[in-house]
């Protein structure tokens, strides 16, 4: 058997140390992470009752088909970078390719620490069944700025004791992270195991518990087809969207997994597989045994967050209460663990590629990974912690959304036709249909909610600002369209 830790040439002094079983688990407890512990007061409170499953549900749909669209990509071009590299590649990496990748690296600046925050957030938010006095609310303000022809650009934040915890949670996993990529491989398998065991406990206590009348407590007219519904079921599947992502962060890390053309897209859609499972179960076992009314009052305001600790409270007593509050932290760390570490990836790519601030493109010289990205990604996202949750989670999947799935769903068509020739050790199932309808499922989450407009506007003011950045870098630079620039195209990294 080869050697783990050998360096891979073409991966630029990275380690290709990362095989399927690592892979896989970084995968799902990224996608688990702190997400369906948190979240069920807000995808609850979105359609007014367990017809919410249904958002889990078309989620997971939705999940399926873009995961066939990452993993044709992350087969066909593996290395550090994932959808940087991919859309720089689609668009042509000297031509608009090499604004869309910039594009992509800039919303990431703003949406990977509002994913990591949602996650430093959801464990502070647990931390307060321990401590109640973490609820406390110091300050909270609401910041407009007036936009011509956009209307207002709000912008709330809230101080509690809670938000120094979920600071304090980002900066442990930076100290953790701070170390070779086989022993965080080791690392994340420890953290899969301590997450499925969660998971499983969760799922144990409430099919011995479970209530069936309770748990499919419909309201009046939960499923009449109405513009009420469909506005609730956008709102519901934007959550069910964040719950799902993670799915694709091993494209991330390209440059180190192993065999990365057969093992990227094994690790995608068997994480995917794995968890809708995992969450229809588990959620449906919560709903059994807590009322659904009584769980949607904690969602708006950060508090009362703590919904499995109620589950177990109310089966097993106190003591089981406070075990399960402490596994769901250490998952929802798991979670902040496995997101700075795939994100911390992508703008050293781009910053190695001279399509960002050079600054991240620094390697740690012992332990060969990008420090100074992984260090600007930490302190960034902890000023994200000061959000409320459902804030954070609905800018972080609108800006994601418009600036980066929707060109890259639509992109692999484009190279489909543009490069038919591909080496593609992957090719999506059924195409082109997963990918239109992941596009189809998009724009539905995008445009069907109420006040969508809100976090619309967000995305809409980082992609113009984007848009000047750029084009002052590129007009001194002497970059498309000012000129030439740079000569070099992205390197195929595939073993």
């Amino acid at each position: 058997m080869g050697s783990p830790t050998k360096l891979d040439a073409s991966s630029h002094g990275l380690i290709r140390g990362m095989g399927l079983g690592s892979a896989t688990a970084l995968n799902m407890i990224d996608m688990i992470g702190v997400g369906p512990f948190i979240t069920m007061p807000l995808i609850l409170g979105a359609m007014g009752g367990p017809q919410a499953m249904l958002g889990w549900v078309v989620g997971a749909l939705f999940a399926l088909c873009d995961g066939l669209v990452w993993a044709e990509l992350g087969a066909a071009m593996p290395g550090s970078g994932g959808a940087y590299r991919y859309l720089r590649e689609i668009y042509e990496p000297q031509k608009m390719g090499r604004l869309i990748s910039f594009l992509f690296i800039w919303q990431l600046s703003f949406s990977a620490p509002l994913s990591i925050a949602t996650g430093c957030i959801g464990l502070a938010g647990y931390a307060a069944y321990y401590w109640p006095g973490l609820e406390t609310v110091y300050s909270a303000h609401t910041a407009a700025v007036q936009i011509p022809w956009a209307g207002p650009l709000q912008v709330s934040w809230i101080v509690t004791p809670g938000t120094a915890v979920a600071i304090g949670a980002c900066g442990l996993a930076i100290l953790l992270l701070y170390r070779r990529i086989t022993a965080i491989g080791r690392l994340s398998k420890a953290l899969w195991v301590c997450v499925m065991g969660t998971i499983g406990w969760i799922i144990f206590a409430g099919l011995t518990h479970f209530n069936a009348t309770q748990a499919f407590d419909f309201p009046a007219g939960a499923f009449t087809l109405s513009r009420g519904f469909f506005t609730g079921l956008g709102g519901a599947m934007l959550v069910a969207t964040y719950d799902y992502w993670g799915y694709y962060n091993v494209c991330f890390l390209g440059d180190e997994v192993e065999d990365p053309g057969r093992n990227i897209p094994r690790a995608l859609l068997l994480s995917i597989a794995l968890v809708a499972c995992l969450y229809l179960v588990m959620n449906v076992c919560i709903l059994a045994v807590v009322p659904w009314r009584e769980i949607v009052r904690g969602g708006p305001n950060n508090g009362g967050l703590y919904v499995v600790s109620v589950f177990m409270q109310r089966i097993y007593g106190a003591w089981a209460a406070r075990l399960v509050t402490g596994l769901v932290m250490l998952t929802a760390f798991a979670s902040v663990f496995s997101l700075m570490l795939g994100y911390s990836r992508v703008p050293y790519a781009a910053a190695k590629d001279g399509n960002y601030f050079r600054a991240l493109a620094k390697v740690h010289p012992v332990y060969r990974f990008p420090h100074v990205s992984l260090l600007a990604l930490g302190a960034v996202a902890a000023a994200f912690c000061f959000l409320r949750l459902k804030d954070a989670i609905a800018a972080l999947v609108v800006i994601r959304l418009l600036i980066q799935f929707l060109v890259q769903a639509v992109g692999l068509i484009v190279l489909r036709v543009r490069r038919p020739e591909m080496a593609r050790p992957f090719r999506m199932w059924l195409y082109p249909l997963p990918a239109l309808v992941a596009i189809a499922g998009f724009l539905f989450v995008l445009f069907s909610r109420e006040n969508w407009q809100k976090e619309v506007r967000y995305a809409v003011v980082i992609l113009l600002a984007g848009l000047v950045i750029y084009m002052i870098r590129a007009w001194r630079g002497g970059e498309w369209p000012f000129g030439k620039g740079h000569t070099s195209a992205i390197v195929n990294s595939s073993s």
